[in-house]
């Protein structure tokens, strides 16, 4: 049952780049209404429980909880908006590759707040850094829309580390589903508002774009995020980061079924590049937090997922 569990989390999270590239360019649906249905959809069924277990829970929220999550549902509303916008521009394959890069940057965010990492987490924050280069390069000679796409998703990267960090602020004294309910409640009215002012439409498609901003919700947002939670209450926290990675070569291997994507080799080379780099990166944060004791450890492991 584990092993299943973990499988459908992977699919979901290394579907979310594929379902959205598709959707984006067989329809008619724009970036920000995606990011904004899938956080609309996710409030409500994440508000459901938490209205008929604890309908009280939305009243004790503290000032300080506020401001954590509301902090976190920027990052989240802005790097939704950066990962979707790349992947018009760019591969499906480079694009989350380069958005999972949150891990480095949670861990390059630690540093400037006077954490000192072991070198493990250095080397492979060095051996990532390698595979960006790597992949940039390629695109750079390809086009200057694939290199803004991976700008674009190198900064919803950052974003997303930013949005694990206040997250896991806000998640110290809220429980799960108050939490994700009041950020992804305001990250969808965040969202609604940015597409307003950019004059993105937020409705109005037809049946072929609402099935996809649906298949996304269910197997990236509930099934794929579900699956994860669920996992870091059974297993271990680096086990389940080390599963999280997958989404990338995972990402990557869709993309190139359902879409027919292909790269060139060293663009391959570099998604490698990150992928070790990261798992060196988890690796040696988790046995940093390690030292802690399990409930500090169990806080740096809520990774963000797309």
């Amino acid at each position: 049952m584990t092993l299943l569990i973990a499988t459908l989390g992977v699919l979901g999270v290394a579907s979310s780049g594929p379902l959205i590239a598709g959707t984006l360019g067989a329809t008619s649906v724009t970036a920000l209404a995606i990011a904004f249905w899938r956080n609309a959809i996710g409030a409500v069924v994440m508000a459901a429980p938490v209205a008929i277990r604890e309908p009280k829970a939305f009243g004790r929220i503290t000032r300080r909880e506020f401001g954590w999550s509301v902090m976190a549902a920027v990052a989240l509303a802005f790097h939704f908006a950066c990962f979707i916008t790349a992947l018009q521009l760019t591969s499906v394959a480079a694009a989350t590759a380069l958005v999972c890069l949150q891990s480095a940057w949670i861990a390059v965010f630690q540093m400037f707040r006077g954490t000192r990492h072991r070198w493990p987490v250095l080397i492979g924050l060095g051996i990532a850094f390698v595979g960006v280069v790597a992949i940039t390069g390629f695109d750079m000679g390809s086009s200057p829309e694939a290199l803004l796409g991976d700008l674009l998703a190198v900064a919803g990267g950052a974003l997303a580390g930013l949005y694990t960090l206040a997250g896991g602020k806000a998640r110290q004294s809220m429980a799960t589903g108050t939490y994700t309910t009041l950020c992804y409640g305001m990250c969808a009215a965040l969202v609604a508002v940015l597409a307003l002012v950019s004059g993105q439409p937020l409705s109005g498609f037809d049946a072929g774009g609402w099935l996809g901003i649906i298949a996304i919700t269910v197997c990236a947002q509930l099934v794929g995020h579900t699956a994860f939670n669920h996992l870091l209450a059974t297993m271990s926290p680096l086990l389940v980061s080390m599963i999280i990675l997958l989404e990338i070569p995972g990402a990557a291997i869709l993309a190139a079924i359902f879409l027919h994507e292909t790269l060139p080799a060293g663009t391959y080379a570099g998604l490698g590049l990150i992928l070790a780099g990261l798992a060196v990166v988890v690796a040696g944060q988790r046995r940093r937090s390690g030292s802690h004791g399990p409930d500090a450890d169990r806080r740096e492991a809520e990774l963000g997922t797309d």
